[in-house]
């Protein structure tokens, strides 16, 4: 396979460093930038995000991420989301009892989850979508979560001859959204680069799709 180029977004939130690592492993090229032509041309730009929904939003408004991630999803060209770095694909989250508009590229609300212990902090095992191309491979596996929030309804409908999305579920107190596989975006609730093996194999089952 020809090495993939990857930017991996530096809105000033996230887990960058060891997003750029666990990316490389994976087998791709990495940049970290904002820069809106490299953001454009890499063959996938991975989108981290650690805390809170409102906050991550506004960092991510300051560099134009919006516009950069959308432009980029109008031209078929991939994306991938991880942890509040997907809930933000969402339409809007609720947090502290403030709601905060997503980017709206699906139409589901972020809320906190009714679980007995929050954070939901540890490894979980996830129940893949069907048609899943990102677990190939890694079906059985766990991967690990640290989040408080989430999404717990799936609505989309999809008109032929578009596929339909690929939605892999967890459950932690609540059965909730661990990862959606729609067109060229992509995204998990839990981190890959925190989840071992087998999370450096979904990165390279993403690189693949590139």
């Amino acid at each position: 396979m020809t090495q993939k180029s990857v930017v991996v977004f530096d809105y000033g939130t996230g887990n960058i460093h060891s997003a750029i690592k666990a990316v490389e492993l994976a087998g791709a090229k990495v940049e970290l930038t904002r820069d809106k032509t490299k953001c454009a041309e890499a063959d996938g730009l991975l989108v981290p995000g650690v805390g809170a929904f409102a906050a991550v939003m506004e960092a991510l408004n300051a560099v134009d991420g919006g516009e950069i991630i959308e432009r980029r999803l109008a031209g078929g060209r991939p994306v991938m989301g991880i942890c509040v770095g997907m809930q933000i694909m969402f339409a809007n989250g609720l947090e502290g009892g403030v709601d905060t508009p997503g980017l709206g590229e699906w139409e589901e609300t972020v809320h906190k989850l009714e679980a007995p212990v929050l954070p939901h902090m540890g490894w979980n095992t996830v129940e893949v979508g069907e048609n899943s191309k990102l677990f190939k491979g890694i079906e059985n596996e766990r991967f690990y979560f640290v989040h408080s929030y989430g999404v717990t309804e799936w609505n989309l409908d999809v008109i032929p001859p578009f596929p339909k999305p690929s939605v892999t579920w967890a459950e932690h107190g609540q059965r909730f959204i661990a990862a959606v596989e729609n067109g060229p975006l992509v995204a998990t609730q839990f981190h890959p680069e925190k989840s071992g093996e087998a999370g450096i194999q979904l990165l390279r089952n993403w690189l693949e799709t590139l």
